[in-house]
């Protein structure tokens, strides 16, 4: 591992985590760039369809628009990250990101922010996070040792599941009660202290020898695809697709329904999308501590099973009733919990499973297949609603999430037990430790 500028000593545990200066930078800062993004999420939809009145196409546009860059730039992101810092990739991301907020409020408060410049900005945003992920999800095998991964993805986790918490909530109260020139800018100054903190991140890193020549960038994307397609990963790339095209298709569907059928007001919305967020951070407590007990393969079948398939009560919903509110926000926390499980225990298994020198390319290339289908699964939902309404489309898209544990049951990926083995002797060797950017 790089030279430390923290006071951890090389020889400490997992419990030292949090007396690593830079450590705890890195969480600071992504904790405030998850809580702009997930608020972000909430402000521009919820904006389209309250101010510019849009329809489920549009929406469904819309959120297109913002995950194209999933499928798009992805692979590319996986190879700039496997060469850079990925302090670099994440500062310039947060930079761009700020930006691009400041530049939604100024539109907003000059009367220009209509739909063509709400694509644009939504789209700029999507890009400048693909790159941000895929660097902050390779980050920490980069900052830590192997036997601190759990308890070091539970942290990031947990401040994630946080920001699911106050990030809808903020996003939706600030559109509903004051202007979306001050919800946008909200979200530049929380890229703006991602950035701040980020960049104070000190510890080497070590990455792959660069290569001078252009085509290196193709093969190393093959080199990554093919990493992924002759290991246990191609079972989570595959789960992972089918889960987020129907989870795409339904919150389009989601979007529309809850204002419209059951005419729940903006912040009550953005209440009910929180109510994940609490059940995140159980999820992140529960994902340091099962798999380890029952195994990673069960935990991430069951887990997959009991938050997909809560979601089939929402279209049995009706009215805008306190029991209505109580019950959206009861599914939604269960939602959260085991997705959240899910999605920690999955990261855990990739980072094992993957060398040092292949980090980026192999989370950028579960990405590409799996969230690449989310522009497609936004546009699908938005159709469903125009045709079948917004209650028959949440059923069909709920009932399709539940294809994706269905798929990780007739695995090898469901025999995973309690201990993964590390990756194979042939791994790409990593360099030096860089200093600077």
């Amino acid at each position: 591992m790089p030279s430390a500028s923290s006071d951890v000593p090389a020889t400490s545990d997992g419990r030292d985590l949090w007396r690593d200066n830079d450590f705890r930078r890195l969480w600071l800062g992504q904790s405030a760039s998850q809580l702009g993004e997930h608020a972000g999420l909430v402000i521009l939809p919820l904006y389209a369809v309250l101010t510019l009145d849009v329809g489920a196409d549009r929406l469904g546009a819309l959120r297109a628009v913002g995950q194209a860059p999933i499928l798009l730039l992805s692979l590319l992101a996986g190879a700039w990250v496997d060469r850079w810092r990925t302090r670099t990739v994440m500062v310039w991301a947060d930079a761009g990101r700020a930006l691009a907020f400041g530049a939604a409020a100024v539109s907003a408060l000059l009367g220009g922010l209509g739909l063509p410049a709400l694509l644009a900005v939504t789209f700029a945003v999507g890009a400048l996070s693909v790159f941000f992920d895929v660097a902050y999800q390779s980050s920490l095998v980069r900052l830590v040792r192997r036997d601190q991964l759990v308890r070091g993805n539970s942290a990031l986790e947990g401040s994630r599941s946080a920001a699911q918490i106050g990030g809808p909530a903020l996003g939706g109260a600030l559109v509903s009660l004051l202007s979306v020139p001050v919800a946008a800018v909200s979200g530049a100054l929380f890229f703006a202290l991602s950035f701040l903190s980020i960049r104070r991140v000190r510890r080497g890193e070590e990455i792959p020898e660069r290569s001078a020549r252009p085509v290196r960038t193709g093969r190393r994307i093959l080199e990554g695809l093919r990493f992924v397609a002759t290991s246990p990963l191609r079972t989570v790339c595959l789960a992972s697709a089918a889960f987020q095209l129907f989870l795409a298709a339904m919150m389009t569907a989601y979007l529309l329904f809850l204002p419209r059928e059951l005419h729940l007001t903006g912040t009550a919305v953005g209440l009910v999308l929180a109510a994940t967020g609490p059940g995140a951070l159980l999820g992140s407590v529960l994902a340091a501590r099962l798999p380890g007990r029952f195994g990673h393969g069960p935990v991430l079948v069951t887990a997959a099973a009991l938050g997909d398939g809560v979601l089939l009560c929402v279209p049995a919903l009706h009215g805008s009733s306190a029991t209505t509110l109580a019950v959206l926000l009861a599914v939604n926390f269960v939602f959260g919990t085991f997705g959240q499980l899910v999605n920690v225990t999955v990261m855990a298994v990739r980072q094992a499973l993957t060398p040092a020198g292949m980090q980026g390319r192999a989370a950028a290339t579960v990405t590409f297949v799996g969230m690449g289908m989310t522009p497609l699964g936004s546009l699908l939902g938005g159709f469903l609603a125009q045709e079948w309404g917004p209650r028959t489309a949440l059923l069909v898209t709920a009932a399709g999430m539940m294809l994706s544990p269905v798929l990780m049951s007739a695995s090898p990926l469901a025999r995973l037990g309690p201990v993964l083995d590390g990756p194979s002797d042939g791994a790409e060797r990593p360099r030096k430790p860089a200093q600077s950017a």
